[in-house]
């Protein structure tokens, strides 16, 4: 192995940048434990899979790299874009140490004496950990090498080749099938382990990409296998809504419920929740959720204006929706807009200090997940919110978009699903006639869809979009409805009608001004002086003669574009609905093949 720095599946990660130590690879996973002296008895598989989660679990809070986003360059999605992401540069392909802890304990297990059922229970767990991390390598390569057990470096399978995406997705769903099927429901536990529902709704996340994903990307010559992954995301997410007990949290207080999920101290006993993960302030263990506030991003006008007002009716639909300007964009909508995006009037320190958006990032800063309660707030590492794994929210979705996709929904299907979501926060229901009857026209031109029920399918793209927004889904979507004109499209911010101030907090006065240089100040010259003071001004021109990073489309009014897109994005299919591998892994591992034009 010396000279060598490719990164093995099951070989520990940490070589140094000259050689790998042969001994440091033989250490055994887990602070080296010995499977002679361990993995005896259940509550040794339960100990072992407690060091699982931190690196198997994650709870995403964000949507970078997709088109929910703005103002956010640097990232693999720019890359692509804009044609600089190749095997040169991309990354990822580095995390195979996580599966060869999970399959160190799956070779060791016949070892454990004790209760079969308790056994296959952690067993289960491990082959659950398993899935997630192959459901996201597929999502990411198509095909990619199957491993079933912990290898060394002597091994020859070691440097296969890739295994067929049929092939990897039937043992993903094995190992699903499994967990279902063996593991136990701790009444004990408060949601944040991994349980019988969890496994399912995984089952149902994941079958539902595989068959959407099959159905629209041609090249795969899988088509044909479609409508069987879309049945078991139904069976899977019936499994949930009939024996499950979780149920909408919805207590009556609209938007408020559905901010309580994504910024509450604790998610115990929220029946929404099928999972989560835990941010105890009294032993310090935070996140980072305050960096989603006007950080380095915004979130897109496309994603602002996907919300419905509040009877109903498309915001694109209201006559002159493209010119609105900020406060107006946030009147009469449906209310998860105002829990998603920071709107006029917001404050931080919940007092008459207001937050004012800034236009450099699009103006339509990020609100979901940001704690509100100041307490809550200590900085890097240390805001102490609950963040979701699973909510029986996308359960609902993925069952009404599998029964949609196959030809089975009905107005029953939608009532015990959509609607909930949508009565949760007092929106109008979604009717299946008048959905397939009127499909909205803006939404048509985004998606591509071939089936009666296309109309009705929008609106569940549309409210999987409102819905989950923020939580690390929205590129996966995109890909599997083979929708990469959603990412080529260049993303925009607010609409801004003319230099000079704006009104961002909605009380009629100016808060900040956009102007054309340090120097011109024109615009500004009849506002009041104390007015003038007060204001946050941003330049298109910096006091250098420099373009700053952002410029309104039509020159002096439109919306907010960003000059990294002014040489328009790229979008290759089918290829760049999937990553190449680091080209040095394919150096070092000749059987590791390019696909799909990489």
């Amino acid at each position: 192995m010396k000279n060598k720095r490719l990164i093995i599946p099951f070989l520990i990660l940490g070589c140094a940048a000259v050689s790998c130590n042969k001994d440091f690879l033989e250490r055994l996973p887990q602070t080296e434990i010995s499977p002679e002296a361990y993995f005896k008895t259940p509550k040794d598989l339960e100990t072992y899979i407690y060091g699982l989660y931190d690196e198997n679990l994650s709870a995403p809070y964000d949507d970078n790299n997709s088109d929910n986003v703005s103002g956010n360059t640097g990232g693999e999605l720019d890359k692509l874009v804009r044609n600089t992401l190749d095997p040169t540069t991309v990354g990822g392909w580095d995390n195979w140490n996580q599966l060869r802890n999970i399959n160190f304990m799956l070779d060791n297990v016949g070892k454990t004496q004790g209760d079969p059922a308790d056994i296959n229970h952690f067993v289960g767990v491990a082959r659950y950990f398993r899935a997630r991390f192959y459901a996201e390598m597929i999502a990411r390569y198509s095909d990619v090498p199957w491993y079933s057990h912990a290898m060394n470096d002597v091994d020859p399978s070691l440097y296969k080749g890739r295994d067929p995406r049929a092939a990897v997705a039937d043992s993903v769903l094995a190992d699903l099938q499994f967990a279902v099927d063996n593991i136990k429901v701790d009444k004990k536990d408060n949601g944040t382990r991994v349980n019988k529902f969890t496994a399912l709704a995984l089952m149902s996340r994941f079958c539902l990409f595989e068959g959407t994903f099959r159905r629209y990307q041609p090249e795969l010559k899988l088509d044909n296998t479609a409508d069987t992954w879309l049945k078991k995301a139904v069976w899977a997410a019936d499994q949930i809504m009939t024996n499950g007990g979780y149920e909408i949290y919805n207590t009556g207080r609209g938007g408020a419920d559905y901010r309580d999920l994504f910024s509450s101290l604790t998610l115990s006993g929220n029946k929404e929740i099928i999972q989560w993960r835990d941010y105890p302030q009294s032993l310090g263990k935070g996140n980072n959720t305050h960096t989603v506030l006007g950080w380095t991003w915004s979130l897109s006008q496309s994603l602002v204006y996907s919300y419905l007002m509040k009877d109903g009716t498309p915001f694109t639909s209201q006559p002159g929706y493209d010119k609105m300007g900020f406060v107006a964009t946030f009147k009469d909508r449906d209310p998860r807009l105002a829990e998603t995006v920071s709107y006029p009037g917001f404050s931080t320190t919940q007092d008459a200090s207001l937050y004012i958006p800034k236009p450099n990032l699009g103006a339509y800063d990020q609100l979901k997940f940001y704690p509100r309660d100041p307490k809550q707030r200590g900085g890097w590492d240390a805001n102490y919110t609950a963040l979701p794994v699973y909510r029986y929210a996308e359960v609902l979705l993925n069952f009404a978009e599998a029964k949609a996709e196959l030809g089975e929904l009905s107005q029953a299907d939608l009532d015990k699903s959509i609607n909930l979501l949508r009565r949760r926060v007092q929106m109008p229901d979604l009717n299946l006639v008048a959905a397939n009857g009127n499909p909205d026209p803006v939404m048509n031109n985004q998606y591509t869809i071939n089936s009666a029920n296309k109309g009705v399918l929008l609106e569940i793209r549309r409210e999987r979009r409102v819905e989950m927004a923020c939580e690390g889904l929205r590129l996966k979507d995109i890909n599997r409805w083979r929708a990469g004109a959603r990412i080529k499209e260049i993303p925009a911010g607010m609409y801004v009608p003319a230099l000079g101030g704006i009104d961002m907090s909605g009380d009629g006065v100016p808060d900040i001004a956009i102007l054309p240089n340090t120097t011109d100040t024109t615009s500004i010259a009849g506002l009041p002086a104390d007015v003038r003071a007060k204001l946050n001004r941003f330049y298109l021109v910096d006091k250098n003669g420099a373009e700053n990073n952002f410029y309104l489309e039509n020159g002096t009014s439109g919306h907010i574009l960003f000059a990294s897109d002014r040489a328009g994005r790229f979008f290759k299919e089918p290829q760049f609905y999937y990553r190449p591998i680091p080209k040095q892994q394919t150096v070092l591992n000749d059987k590791l093949k390019q696909i799909m034009g990489w």
